[in-house]
């Protein structure tokens, strides 16, 4: 497995890659609500993203994926497409970003809650976001990726919650994907040890039910199996001397950019 011990000129980049894919998310907050479709947010996000950053929406044209942000609504698990479908009340929807920068890619996602949505709901997001804090506290120089994968899968199942599997995080920099795979479960001690410089994404996919997904016929999409619900958060993490940095961190999270 190789991978890539950024620079500090590329993490410079990285970090403003980041702050503008966190800065869409900041954006988009206020329209997401009900009645508005998925596609009307992507467009949104695509005006925002190529006119006020002047920077590019990654997944356009990624493979095929043929929209500009991922919308993964309710029992989607992630890598939702756009459509024209509306959002109701009652809804869940991740919203996936990726922009370039200077060739430097930043990726981050979050969930959003459409109108009042049910208590169960909401409980998902939350833990989910959780397990997401959770993963980023363990990172520093030594640890190893299955630190990660285990403090995550054990706080969702013991919220009654399941890890996807077939999905995980990665490594990222001038590359959208590249290595290491980071898994949302696992054994610590395990796996891959981290080195300062390495630059990789904490995405857990949270399911409701069982952990099983299914991908649907366009080739993108995934579903859980059983149609329950799926949740997902997802930050670009940069490891440090000492500890870590989230090079993605909202203005309205008050988890810590860097361990206190």
């Amino acid at each position: 497995m190789t991978v890539t011990i950024k620079t500090p000129e590329d993490i410079e980049k990285m970090r403003v890659a980041g702050r503008l894919a966190a800065e869409v998310l900041e954006m988009i907050g206020e329209h997401v609500k009900p009645g508005v479709t998925t596609d009307e947010l992507d467009r949104i996000c695509h005006d925002y993203i190529v006119n006020v950053q002047k920077a590019i929406p990654a997944p356009l044209n990624y493979k095929g994926f043929p929209k500009s942000i991922c919308t993964s609504v309710n029992h989607v698990v992630c890598h939702g497409i756009p459509n024209e479908k509306p959002l109701k009340e009652g809804d869940i929807v991740n919203i996936d970003i990726t922009v370039i920068k200077d060739d430097y890619h930043g990726d981050t996602s979050k969930m959003f809650l459409v109108g009042k949505t049910p208590e169960w709901a909401d409980r998902l997001c939350q833990i989910t976001q959780e397990c997401m804090y959770k993963g980023i506290s363990v990172v520093k120089p030594g640890a190893r990726l299955g630190d990660i994968g285990e403090v995550i899968q054990k706080f969702a199942e013991k919220n009654g919650f399941s890890v996807v599997r077939e999905y995980c995080g990665h490594g990222i920099g001038k590359v959208f994907h590249e290595e290491p795979q980071v898994l949302h479960y696992g054994r610590a001690g395990t796996g891959l040890e981290l080195k300062e410089g390495m630059i990789f994404t904490i995405e857990p996919m949270i399911n409701q039910g069982r952990p099983e997904t299914r991908l649907l016929g366009d080739g993108w999409t995934a579903i859980t199996k059983d149609r329950k619900l799926s949740a997902q958060w997802e930050h670009t993490v940069l490891v440090t001397a000492d500890g870590y940095e989230i090079l993605t961190l909202r203005n309205d999270e008050s988890f810590p950019r860097t361990p206190a």
